[in-house]
């Protein structure tokens, strides 16, 4: 799903998709929590903490496209405040999509010869998100064939 965005918009970045999707962006001071998903008057909202760095407030917002994109009807209260792990399907789900969207195939690719943690670092992710988008990576066919013309 996130790449069929990613064609769409010509963007891996969430705010950019979401301003495509006239979803609105709203920075605001919310403590501990880094971010939700609203909907109201058929209007949707993506909430980011202001006082989240760059980078970090790139990830909630991907993950909170992904509740707007995959779960429209329910309203998700926020983001855990202090991990990025989740039991709950629907945050799952949110975190399967924003990895898939800032992470593409052709980057893990280009990468394969790092470490998860030094994957993490190039990509500005936490180690868990890479272990995450790694898990949910499936090699091309031809993978072999196009490592060798990197």
């Amino acid at each position: 799903m996130p790449e069929n965005l990613v064609a769409r918009c010509g963007s891996r970045n969430p705010f950019a998709i979401a301003a495509f999707l006239n979803i609105t962006v709203l920075f605001e001071e919310l403590g501990s929590i880094k971010g939700y998903f609203n909907k109201a008057y058929g209007y949707k909202f993506i909430h980011v903490n202001k006082n989240l760095s760059e980078r970090e407030q790139t990830i909630v917002a991907a993950h909170e496209l992904g509740h707007a994109v995959l779960h429209p009807d329910h309203c998700t209260p926020f983001m855990r405040a202090n991990t990025y792990y989740s039991i709950n399907k629907l945050e799952i789900e949110a975190n399967e999509f924003a990895v898939k969207l800032l992470i593409s195939d052709e980057e893990i690719i280009e990468n394969l010869d790092y470490t998860t943690e030094q994957m993490a670092a190039v990509f500005g992710l936490p180690p868990v998100l890479t272990e995450l988008r790694m898990r949910l990576f499936k090699p091309p066919e031809n993978l072999k064939e196009r490592i060798g013309n990197l």
